[in-house]
């Protein structure tokens, strides 16, 4: 039966009105950090033969995948360290700390010199670099999805928590909007010599524009959860919500690896599978992206009403049925089809990414929540998410690209058999807002 939304009425006009400007707030950080960290794999056609010795473009590209890939490993430390800061020191001081870190990583990679100059230190430097970023944005989702669905409102929980993806996906855009423009700005050479490291240092600009508005924020967690002795601990995370922790990995192992073969590889795969033009293919994905960053509030307002399970449900359903027909055609695809197919695959994904961050923070108590979810999504992120291209790539270079499709189909299967656990209705609403 559908979800019975909570009553709103109790809000004042005022309290509605901080509310929505804090989701604001902490949405432009989000929509900050992500176009830093996404700008990378889009710059990679360009990173890869500037810090990577010649060799074969797939080679070169392989190389940036997996520097790409390393950040994914530093998220579940990030996670770890920000989700304590957040649950014993307040989300604000996390929120802000995470945005000053990305900032720094942001500079480091725009003044970085290429292998031409320093040899083999500048891929090393730009793997640091990456690091940081991989650390920044470790912590960035876990607080982001803590706060805003604390500061949502009931009842449109799904509706306002939505957003974080909105931002998400918002940063993908631009970063993909920031290289078209380049693209139509600079001629072929320029971008490879310098033109690339014009994103980065924009960013760090934006960054600081972030940071004013999020010391602004205001505190959701209590002094009571943040004195509790239980406040951001994994030991006590593990031993009384280890299913909760669980089930979250469980679901972002086979959100984000879809995500991601349908965002930041989905470039890539248009130029070297589908032999569209580098130019063609950014602007097919800045269509998809617009269209993917619209819809999140709609299927958000729709798990206020139907409920999270079955949103997941759809999800894990329609993208094993529908993964390895796309891709497939995506080959042999023009322009337009290409457009229609990625697009139709993407809002498969925003039956998941809509309710990703409301779904994970309601399963765990105020005392650990940025832990737990930061943390779970972390570990499932880094495995399947963050290797999503250096899989591609590796089987593409074996030969063997119709297994990647399968690999998707499979873990999507997974989710919906894992979203059959959920309890029916109503979602775990949040106990303590």
């Amino acid at each position: 039966m559908p979800t019975v939304a909570e009553p709103t009425s109790a809000y004042t006009p005022e309290e509605r009105r901080r509310r929505i400007v804090d989701i604001v707030a902490a949405s432009s950080g989000n929509l900050v950090e992500w176009f830093d960290f996404y700008v990378f794999s889009f710059c990679s056609l360009y990173l890869a033969p500037a810090f990577f010795p010649k060799a074969d473009p797939t080679a070169q590209l392989l190389n940036t995948a997996g520097v790409f890939a390393a950040g994914f490993l530093m998220r579940p430390v990030g996670s770890w360290l920000f989700g304590r800061i957040a649950d014993r020191h307040g989300r604000r001081g996390a929120l802000v700390t995470s945005i000053v870190l990305m900032c720094g990583a942001s500079l480091l990679i725009a003044c970085l010199p290429t292998f031409a100059t320093i040899g083999e230190a500048a891929p090393a430097l730009l793997l640091a670099a990456r690091l940081l970023q991989g650390l920044s944005v470790g912590g960035e989702y876990g607080a982001t999805a803590t706060y805003m669905s604390e500061v949502a409102m009931r009842g449109r929980r799904g509706y306002y928590s939505s957003f974080q993806y909105v931002t998400l996906i918002g940063g993908q855009l631009l970063a993909v909007s920031a290289i078209a423009l380049l693209q139509l700005a600079l001629d072929d050479a320029a971008l490879r010599a310098w033109g690339w490291r014009i994103p980065f240092v924009a960013s760090a600009a934006a960054a600081l524009v972030a940071f004013t508005l999020r010391r602004r924020l205001e505190e959701t967690s209590t002094a009571a959860s943040r004195a509790s002795r239980h406040a951001g601990s994994v030991a006590e995370l593990w031993r009384h919500h280890r299913r909760a922790a669980l089930t979250v990995i469980g679901f972002t192992a086979g959100g984000s690896l879809v995500f991601y073969t349908f965002t930041t590889y989905m470039q890539k795969f248009l130029v070297n599978s589908a032999h569209l033009p580098a130019r063609t293919a950014t602007q097919v994905m800045t269509a998809c992206l617009t269209v993917f960053m619209l819809v999140q509030p709609l299927f958000g307002a729709l798990s206020d009403r139907i409920g999270r399970r079955r949103n997941l449900l759809w999800f894990g359903v329609l993208g094993a049925v529908a993964t390895v027909p796309i891709l497939g055609a995506l080959r042999g695809a023009g322009p337009l089809l290409a457009g229609a197919l990625i697009t139709a695959a993407l809002l498969i994904v925003s039956l998941y990414t809509s309710v990703s961050a409301i779904v994970k923070a309601e399963m765990f108590p105020v005392e650990v929540r940025a832990v737990g979810v930061g943390l779970s999504y972390a570990l499932g992120n880094a495995v399947f998410g963050g290797t999503a291209e250096s899989v591609a790539l590796w089987l593409k270079g074996a030969g063997h690209e119709e297994l990647f499709f399968g690999y998707v189909a499979a873990m999507l299967a997974a989710v919906a058999a894992l979203s059959l656990t959920l309890p029916r209705e109503p979602a775990y609403l949040l106990r303590d807002r």
